[in-house]
């Protein structure tokens, strides 16, 4: 499918720096305050002062005026800015990328039939295959039941921003939608051309003023692994763990795999939501008790916060 409308100038390198400049702070630089300040965080003098090059020069790249530095003025902005790996990783693509004609044709991605069939033999286990821009590419019938709750379910950031359910649903809402925008402003710096993923921002940024602030940080970062607190209209809270493994013969697709400790009420209830699956779903059903177990020594279950 071919996008009629052609795109306008790329600002995604100004914008990052301008961005990250606000975020910091002359204490935070080891620079001295004096006066008061117009603008919040570094001036652009500042960065250019503690990355070695003129201002003029810096306000050029800033302006995107210069929209392709070189090697080792990327490498001192990124010391000048403090940013960490992942971070400066954005940047560097974002330097490389800069003033490329874009790409306009639309990319499908599909799954491949032997992962999904490794999907659907995982019965204990919720997974499920992500695309670049957040798109759930497919699901195994637990993953299905896990996220029943939601109307939205064919993309995770419209899920986490558009969906009432999220912020019942996420009981870390807060750090959920921070992640997710990190992800989607990641991807960004990887293909900033691809159609799907400036419709995915695109929508939220005129529907979500929560999406609108956060991408406006220009966090970045990659979906690895780490703990998820959720909490489902059927089997209540689930105490679960993560991991995501990148599918080397689709780039930029992710496998994701949540775990519960084995013995805890987490892992107990994820069993009785895969039977739950087993019956027709009624939206007036009343929620089903979760076996109960003795406390663990120590204070309960076990929690990775």
């Amino acid at each position: 499918m071919e996008i009629d409308e052609r795109p306008g100038p790329d600002t995604s390198l100004k914008d990052f720096l301008r961005a990250r400049r606000a975020q910091l702070l002359p204490e935070d630089v080891g620079l001295p305050t004096s006066g008061r300040r117009r603008v919040p965080g570094l001036r652009r003098e500042e960065v250019a002062l503690l990355a070695g090059m003129s201002t003029d020069y810096y306000m050029r790249i800033e302006q995107g005026r210069e929209r392709r530095p070189s090697a080792q003025v990327v490498e001192a902005l990124v010391k000048a800015l403090g940013l960490d790996e992942e971070s400066a990783g954005h940047l560097r693509r974002l330097a490389h990328t800069a003033g490329r004609p874009a790409r306009r044709t639309r990319r499908a991605e599909r799954v491949d039939p032997h992962l999904r069939g490794l999907l659907e033999r995982w019965d204990d286990l919720p997974a499920f295959v992500l695309g670049h821009s957040l798109d759930v590419l497919a699901a195994n019938p637990l993953a299905a039941a896990l996220h029943r709750d939601f109307t939205l379910r064919g993309n995770l950031a419209h899920m986490a921003f558009l969906d009432p359910v999220a912020r019942r649903f996420y009981r870390q809402w807060d750090r959920t939608a921070d992640m997710v925008v990190a992800e989607l402003r990641k991807a960004t710096g990887v293909d900033p051309d691809d159609p799907r993923l400036k419709e995915v921002v695109g929508e939220l940024s005129v529907k979500s003023p929560a999406f609108r602030e956060l991408w406006a940080r220009h966090h970045v970062h990659g979906k690895t692994g780490g703990s998820k607190l959720l909490h489902h209209s059927d089997v209540g809270d689930l105490d679960l763990h993560y991991e995501c493994f990148t599918v080397n013969r689709a780039p930029g697709q992710q496998l994701v795999i949540y775990q519960a400790d084995p013995g805890s009420r987490s892992h107990d209830a994820l069993k009785l939501l895969g039977t739950l699956d087993a019956t027709p779903f009624r939206p007036d059903r009343p929620a089903a008790p979760v076996p109960s177990r003795s406390p663990r020594p120590g204070g309960g279950d076990a929690h990775d916060g």
